[in-house]
This record gives C-alpha cells, structure tokens and sequence, in this order.
C-alpha cells in the first residue's frame, strides 16, 4: 500500500468509522488491522438522543426507556438504544470500498506518519490515526500508575428467562441492590434488551484500580440470578468485559489517538462510541480542510477537534470525579447514586454526554455538591487535590 492522506491503525468501530467519514471527503485512507474481517464482539449502546443523524434505523437492535435503582429507583426520562453490532458493521464497512485495507499488526510509529509493522514493513501517510483501542499500538510511551478499569461479567438469556429482573420495554442501567449478598466492592447489575427476544444480564464493577476480578463478577451475578429465581440454560451465552476507564490521553508526538485510544472513554460510565461516531466526521472535516498546509498543521487540527480546550477542561472534572468514587467507602456508593440521579434532568444529562460544555460541567457538579452530604463533600474535595489511589485491593476480595 502506497502513501495515503490518511492511515488509521485499528479496524474497531471507532476506526471504521474515521476511515469512512476520511473517504467520504476525499481523502486518500488506509487502514491496517491485525484481522480486518473479524466480527466485532462487544455489545454497543447509547442513548438515542446521541445516535448520529446519518446512521439507518436498521442499526438499531431495541429501544428502551431508561430506568435506575440506587436507594429507591428512578425514571431517567431517556430512552437508551443497544446497536445490533453486525447492522452497525455492515454499515460502515459498505463505505470502505475506497479505502486501502491492510492486514498487519501496527508495531509502533517510528517517525512522523510512518506505522511499523510486526512483519517488518511499514506504511506511510500524511496524517496518522491509532484508532487501537486500550493497546494504543502508536503511544509507546509507558505510564507509572495502574489504570482503573470496568470489569463486568455478563449472561444472553432469553425474555421469558429473564422476566425476574427485566420488565419489556424498560433499560435498567444500574442496579445497585446487594442482592448478590456480598459485602466488599460494590458491583450493580446491568439489564438491557438486546432484541429478536434476547436480554443481556451483566454483573458490573463501574471502575477499581486494579480491576475486579471476573470470578468476582461471575459468582455475584449467578447468586443474584438464584435470588431471583431465573434459571440458566446449559448453554448459556457469556459475555466478559474489561477496559481501562482512565487512560492518560495519546501522547504519540506524531499521531492521532482517536475511539478508546484517544481516550473518548468516558472516566464515569466507560463509554466512549457515541463519541467516537460524532467525532469522525468532524476530524475528518478537520483533515481535509488543513492537510493543503501540510501534514503538520492537519494533524494538529484534528488533535484540537478531539481535545478542545473545553474537553480536556470537562474530561479532567470526571477524572476527578471518577478519583471521588475510587476512595469512597462501598457502602455509601449507592447513596452517591441516589444523589445523583436525583439531579435535575439537564444536569445529570450534561454530565453523562457533554464532552466540551465547560459551564455546564460546573453547574452539574456544584449541584451535587450542594445537595450531598458533609461526608461527600469531603470526597469530592479531597479527590481534586489529593494524588489518584494507587489501589483499591486494601478493600479485600475473594
């Protein structure tokens, strides 16, 4: 593959997605993945209100209407979307047909728009993107402390199967009931359709440094399901999940960190495609518009479409949002959450989506500051000036 206006490391959703949103205005694209044609595997959702305009209604597996439990359960007034992942593949790949596709595995980036690969080779563009997920093949550089991750442990059930714990037509994002009967870090559990009569149930630690333990997950939520009376089929579908929710942004001097690898993930919830799908047109647009000026002066623009300064300013307020909840006792977990869904509407919606919107950040967060308690208030504050927690493992697991 020759040179390109545009090369991007990873054959992920939010990969596939630059590389199309960079052809679709013209640009020369690339793009290099170890396994181009493999499903993708994870399951995808967002709220409806974030699906792009220009994606089909056919990638959209089931919809339904948001709901939490904390100490009591609330409503959440948004209805959440899950993708039917192959539908959403599909999509994006028909774009690609003018798009160079290589399968390597991406090495490093030893110069300014130069990929090694682990055959040797290397391939070269005007702009590069790692678009590499958690491994973030193009950021070499290592960091000292230990990510805090989402781990989570899941089971596809069928509805009737699952009628205990999921109502037709509801999402249940989190519920943090101790119905697995454990004490220690706390976990909720995670309900959401995932059509054609499927349900997927999913035991979930929302972040801890280091992750917790997927025996962990998986032993909670088949005592919570016991609890519940739902039986499990021999062959029972599983799902496991971990990634880190705090990753240091893409240092990688003479590349792009966009999808997970920029990080787009979001330090509170651990989702990032929204993002991702919103973004790519607009650094592609980016690109386009300052590559006549040279290679340097693109890359530059489509870093500060990602980062603006208002993003790194309300990326940072949920690091240290997300440091509040590492050192929180686990008992007081759920009541943090019954402060917080019980936010207005526009502020809780502001701090779950909104990657740049500075002053919104800050009204949403001074007012669970001023609806919590002393004791809350101590972590918040504590948590923006103390150094991260090295680690959660003096809260004991088994």
């Amino acid at each position: 593959m020759g040179p390109v206006d545009v090369l991007v490391v990873g054959g992920g959703p939010a990969g596939v997605a630059l590389a199309a949103a960079c052809s679709r205005v013209g640009l020369t694209t690339g793009l290099v993945d170890p396994a181009p044609d493999r499903p993708w595997a994870a399951t995808y959702g967002m709220w409806s209100r974030e699906i792009p305009a220009d994606l089909p209604t056919s990638v959209v597996a089931a919809r339904a209407a948001g709901r939490a439990i904390a100490l009591t359960e609330h409503r959440l007034g948004w209805e959440y979307a899950v993708l039917d992942v192959p539908a959403l593949r599909h999509h994006f790949h028909d774009q690609l047909s003018a798009v160079a596709i290589h399968a390597g595995r991406a090495v490093g980036s030893p110069a300014p728009g130069v990929v090694a690969l682990a055959d040797g080779s290397e391939l070269r563009a005007s702009v590069v993107v790692d678009a590499g997920g958690r491994w973030r093949p193009l950021d070499g550089r290592p960091t000292a402390r230990a990510a805090a991750a989402q781990t989570a442990y899941g089971l596809v059930l069928d509805e009737d199967a699952a009628a205990p714990l999921h109502r037709p037509g509801d999402a249940l994002f989190m519920d943090w009931r101790a119905d697995h009967g454990e004490l220690g870090w706390p976990t909720f559990l995670y309900v959401i359709p995932l059509g054609g009569g499927r349900v997927l149930v999913e035991e979930t630690s929302l972040a801890r440094r280091p992750g917790l333990p997927m025996s962990t997950l998986r032993r909670r939520l088949h005592t919570r399901l016991a609890h519940h009376g739902v039986a499990l089929p021999n062959d029972v579908v599983s799902e496991r999940v971990s990634f880190p929710v705090d990753q240091v942004r893409h240092r990688g001097s003479g590349a792009l960190g966009f999808g997970a690898a920029a990080p787009l993930v979001h330090p509170a919830t651990g989702y990032s495609l929204a993002a991702s799908l919103r973004l790519a047109p607009r650094v592609a647009d980016a690109i386009a518009a300052h590559l006549p000026g040279g290679p340097d002066r693109a890359l530059a623009a489509a870093q500060r479409t990602v980062w603006s300064r208002g993003a790194k300013i309300v990326h940072r307020f949920r690091r240290i949002g997300l440091e509040a909840l590492l050192r929180m006792p686990p008992d007081d977990v759920p009541g943090f959450f019954e402060q917080f869904f019980g936010l207005p509407d526009e502020h809780r919606w502001t701090y779950l989506t909104a990657r740049d919107d500075v002053r919104g950040i800050v009204t949403a967060m001074n007012c669970l500051f001023l609806q919590s308690s002393g004791r809350l208030r101590g972590h918040l504050v504590t948590s923006a000036v103390r150094r991260p927690v090295v680690t959660n493992d003096a809260v004991a697991v088994s």
